[in-house]
């Protein structure tokens, strides 16, 4: 009886320090993610500065459709630029088909590369990416400045830079918009407290 109950006594002290390691822990977990800021699209300053009212563009898309990029719209504009042969972009279309799904009617989302159209209507069917515009268009990246992809520019309706950067991640997309909602060109500037915004 006695060693029954010694190892009752020990069980319940592990049962005691786990549990006291275990609010320790979660108290580091959230210590580590106050001091840790979400990171947002990695702005460039090359291009249409945020604030600024971006280029028009009358394109038409790889399916024949009609695409007006900039000036002002219906909605605001999400112009989304990759490539088939870009990993990264491969990875973040089942998110861009969400939000086109979702958010479709109080935002669009364009599509936009370069080279021949043939390889990117093969990838438009192998992607089913029918239902979002694409256009193929060098001018309209040399006028973003886009230099490495995947990258996004977001337009309000009237045509003017509210957002953009470099997106390597689903959290980096929503920065993009998220920073449009709360009207601060970057994440990274409104977690500083700078009071810099832009017209919604």
């Amino acid at each position: 009886m006695s060693a029954l109950t010694v190892s009752v006594v020990l069980l319940w002290l592990a049962v005691i320090a786990l549990g006291v390691m275990l609010w320790a822990l979660s108290r580091q977990v959230g210590v580590l993610f106050e001091r840790v800021a979400p990171m947002g699209a990695l702005v460039t300053d090359s291009g249409p500065a945020v604030g600024t009212e971006s280029p028009s563009f009358a394109l038409t898309g790889i399916q024949s459709e009609p695409v007006q990029i900039g000036g002002p719209t219906a909605r605001p504009t999400l112009v989304f630029f990759l490539s088939p042969t870009c990993p990264v972009c491969k990875k973040l279309l089942p998110v861009l088909k969400t939000l086109q799904r979702d958010e479709g009617q109080r935002l669009g989302v364009v599509l936009a590369s370069d080279g021949e159209a043939a390889a990117h209507l093969k990838f438009v069917r192998e992607q089913q990416l029918e239902a979002m515009p694409y256009v193929l268009s060098t001018e309209l990246g040399m006028s973003y400045r886009v230099s490495r992809l995947p990258y996004g520019v977001l337009l309000d309706a009237r045509g003017v830079v509210v957002a953009k950067g470099l997106i390597n991640s689903r959290e980096q997309l929503d920065s993009l918009l998220n920073a449009h909602d709360m009207g601060t060109p970057t994440i990274q500037q409104y977690l500083g407290g700078d009071t810099a915004t832009t017209s919604a």
